[in-house]
């Protein structure tokens, strides 16, 4: 089986926004800290920061994320969404809601002209998510 998974990097705040998006979307977080991989990190106060962090979400979802330490450059992520779409309107909906706070809504979640609902926004961790829910979804 092969599989493609948003992974997306932070600077400081990977387990926040973890946390938060397993809070809008369920399942279970596991994460991995350099702290955990003796000698990952040259400065010893990056230890509590992020490797790897893992969402498992219902619907077999999967995101992925980890913090760049300071001796590696940072790109904020540029060009890219996270989309997540469906068939269940309330589960994608309920979703939206969740990822709303604190986010700057770009376009709000209603209908689209090919018929389903499809809404923007950016995060309050600056990643910008899609989100669409209706039968192309199928």
């Amino acid at each position: 089986m092969t599989t493609l998974n948003p992974y997306i990097s932070f600077r400081d705040n990977a387990r926040e926004a973890m946390e938060f998006y397993q809070k809008a979307l369920g399942g279970d977080l596991q994460v991995t800290t350099f702290g955990d991989m003796p000698g990952a990190v040259q400065d010893e106060a990056e230890q509590s920061l992020v490797m790897h962090a893992m969402l498992t979400a219902p619907g077999d979802l999967v995101l992925m994320a980890s913090d760049t330490p300071a001796h590696y450059e940072y790109k904020a992520p540029q060009g890219v969404s996270v989309s997540l779409g469906g068939t269940d309107e309330a589960e994608i909906r309920a979703a939206w809601e969740k990822l709303t706070d604190g986010a700057t809504v770009t376009q709000e979640f209603g209908p689209a002209p090919w018929g389903d609902l499809f809404g923007m926004l950016t995060d309050r961790f600056g990643i910008d998510w899609m989100f669409s829910a209706g039968q192309s979804q199928a």
